[in-house]
């Protein structure tokens, strides 16, 4: 069984920071792209960042310059470091994990920004 669990959400206002973490866990081999997405109230799921086990990076330009991902590949973990937040950056921020069989989704960890 595949456990993926994100942890680091909260409140926060406008251009502070928070660090998101996630950890996948169990039966789960040969990860390849890790990363998070969001999704906002009455709004698609978008892409955040996501990083390969190579370590190439893709942002969405919304957050290029304020975010970065990085990660752990022998703890299969990732991180999202988030500066200068914006209350646009509000929404639930969901892990993402996947490998050569299937994806991965994490429970989700919202984030709050205040103006």
């Amino acid at each position: 069984q595949v456990q993926v669990v994100e942890s680091g959400g909260g409140l926060v206002q406008a251009g502070g920071s928070l660090r998101l973490s996630c950890a996948a866990s169990g039966r789960i081999f040969r990860i390849n792209t890790m990363g998070w997405y969001r999704q906002a109230p009455g709004k698609q799921r978008e892409l955040v960042a996501v990083i390969s086990s190579g370590g190439t990076i893709n942002y969405t330009d919304s957050v290029k310059g304020r975010f970065t991902i990085s990660r752990d590949n022998a703890k299969n973990t990732v991180y999202l470091q988030m500066n200068s937040l914006k209350p646009e950056d509000t929404a639930v921020y969901f892990c993402y994990v996947h490998n050569m069989y299937t994806d991965y989704w994490g429970q989700g960890t919202q984030v709050t920004v205040s103006s």
